[in-house]
């Protein structure tokens, strides 16, 4: 984990901090409530997104951008059309806040297990599956980058 972006690695270390599951469902609810400010604006994509940009297996009907900035990082962009999808707004937001501009070799390095270091061991298959493929997407468009 020492080669993560130090903003992720950080909440990662918040997180493990919790150990009560309301306290960790407050502070989500929190994270998402931030979610505006990384949904993706018209200039990037409108509806119907392409399907290239939908995340496979997201109950929440998730989609990712990536934008590269003029130093070669990237700006992540998100859309979560469930308006219910807390959690998928939240891993959202944290992905933006901790990833975008930060070194390409660092978020292509990113292990879908940080999910359950955020959201606990106790989430569902279903919702676990589509939040590693929120996580997965990300971490696809470094990897495409360096290549």
């Amino acid at each position: 984990m020492t080669a993560y972006p130090d903003k992720l690695r950080e909440i990662i270390d918040d997180f493990a901090q919790i150990t009560d599951r309301n306290e960790r469902a407050e502070y989500l609810i929190e994270i998402a409530d931030r979610f505006p400010a990384s949904r993706v604006p018209a200039e990037i994509a409108t509806k119907p997104y392409a399907e290239e940009h939908r995340v496979p297996a997201c109950e929440s009907e998730a989609f990712v951008w990536a934008q590269e900035n003029a130093n070669g990082t990237l700006k992540y962009y998100f859309d979560v059309l469930n308006p219910q999808g807390l959690s998928a707004m939240a891993i959202s937001v944290i992905l933006d806040e901790t990833c975008s501009g930060q070194p390409l070799e660092q978020v292509a390095t990113i292990d879908t297990s940080i999910v359950f270091s955020l959201f606990g061991r106790e989430i569902s298959m279903g919702k676990g599956q589509g939040l590693m493929g929120i996580v997965t997407m990300v971490q696809g468009e470094a990897r495409r980058r360096l290549k």
